[in-house]
């Protein structure tokens, strides 16, 4: 397939320049900037993510290693449609060297697949690596089908780490092991409660039994056939990968109908702690996985901040508290940076892909290489494992909440700070 990425490099190996072309190999001779697209949820459900966009951008490019990039940022609103349409906006338009995403498989899928078309190396994060590998295949029911990419790179936890981690922090209670599970019917939903390649298989494993109640919308308004599934089947438990406005809705409604679980530990939904905040007293001790926080012992390849420096630099600047994307979406920029400092030809995609390949660096959010440590031989070559841990919101002294870790078996080395509680 001839891509808009060949016909440019072609053109630049002929030493021709493309009409229209910004980025042909004469013009980085010249020392034009290195040119990064950035493609993040900016308004939308899922806005939460993109909330330290521009104070990060903003440290990267003022930092030594920023100096030579420029960066275009898209907004995909939170759909994956426009995701993939600013996704070729920037390869087409903007003619960037290379492509960064993050922010839930709604924005990272769709951003890494029109990438892989057209020839264009991207770096993902911020997605659990089943639905972001798997769901980009062709037919993801068939793993005897699925194929490693030649331009996307992820690096982000899995499917089995939320399971230790949960399975983890559920140990630490006393339960009767019963589990509802809030699966979406979108990408992240559909890969958590696949019921050969989801969570059941390990919870299974673990000694725990999920009900699901099956796929709903998003944006739903009502959650009474789930939340009277749970109360059915005696769930002690709830947990899922919910957004933040359904979760919310969800968790109102379940209390106002009488559903009292020990433990509610959900994915997306409640990362951030405005998201919280807005439950009042029922935000209390509702636990999540932790990605990444202010007490990681890791710092920063581009500034030399520590995850606790960069975390009170955030709010000493915007007035808000720290949030986990601010790490991830950190990390973003030092791996750019890594990559193209040791890629000779910037307009040269193979030579940025075997690049990303061979990174082996840490970064504020702990060591990225794509070495296939942790992986199945199928997501070997795409997919670098990040560490995770469980942490559980607790309500402070005058108000807000502090995100305690108190699970980290799989990540010893990221200390925690108390026990799993059971909800009142």
């Amino acid at each position: 397939m001839i891509t808009r990425r060949s016909l440019l490099k072609a053109s630049a190996a002929t030493g021709l320049t493309l009409a229209g072309s910004r980025l042909t190999t004469p013009a980085i001779a010249q020392g034009a900037k290195i040119r990064l697209g950035y493609v993040s949820p900016q308004t939308g459900p899922l806005a939460g993510f993109a909330e330290s966009d521009a104070y990060n951008i903003k440290a990267f490019l003022a930092s030594e290693a920023g100096k030579n990039f420029d960066v275009i940022v898209k907004d995909s609103q939170s759909n994956p449609n426009r995701a993939a349409e600013v996704a070729k906006s920037l390869i087409v338009d903007d003619e960037i060297n290379l492509m960064l995403v993050g922010s839930t498989p709604e924005n990272t899928n769709p951003v890494a697949t029109t990438c892989e078309a057209e020839g264009v190396p991207v770096i993902s994060t911020m997605a659990p690596w089943q639905p972001w590998f798997i769901g980009q295949q062709g037919n993801p029911a068939d793993p005897a089908s699925w194929k490693p990419f030649e331009f996307a790179y992820h690096y982000f936890w899995g499917l089995e780490d939320i399971i230790a981690v949960y399975t983890g922090m559920w140990k630490q209670l006393s339960t009767n092991g019963k589990v509802g599970g809030l699966f979406p019917n979108d990408a992240d939903g559909n890969a958590w409660g696949d019921p050969k390649n989801g969570l059941r298989p390990g919870l299974d494993a673990a000694g725990f039994n999920l009900t699901d109640p099956g796929r709903y919308q998003n944006l739903s308004d009502d959650f009474t056939a789930q939340v009277n599934a749970f109360k059915s089947a005696d769930v002690e438990i709830a947990t899922g990968v919910v957004i933040p406005p359904d979760f919310t809705t969800f968790w109102n409604q379940a209390r106002q109908q009488g559903f009292k679980p020990k433990a509610v530990t959900v994915a997306k939904a409640i990362l951030f702690p405005q998201s919280v905040e807005t439950l009042g007293d029922a935000g209390n001790n509702l636990s999540s996985e932790v990605w990444w926080s202010a007490s990681h012992p890791f710092k920063s390849s581009v500034t030399g901040e520590s995850s606790a420096e960069l975390a009170a630099d955030f709010t000493a600047k915007t007035g808000r508290p720290w949030t986990q994307p601010i790490g991830f979406v950190h990390s973003l920029f030092e791996v750019a940076a890594n990559v193209m400092g040791r890629v000779s030809d910037p307009t040269n995609a193979e030579a940025i892909a075997t690049a990303i390949a061979a990174t082996d660096m840490t970064t504020v959010v702990g060591k990225v290489a794509w070495s296939g440590a942790g992986l199945p031989p199928f997501a070997a070559k795409n997919v670098c494992k990040t560490p995770l841990v469980g942490g559980q919101w607790r309500k402070k002294v005058g108000g807000g909440f502090d995100l305690v870790i108190v699970e980290n078996a799989g990540a010893p080395e990221i200390p925690t700070a108390g026990k799993m509680e059971a909800l009142a």
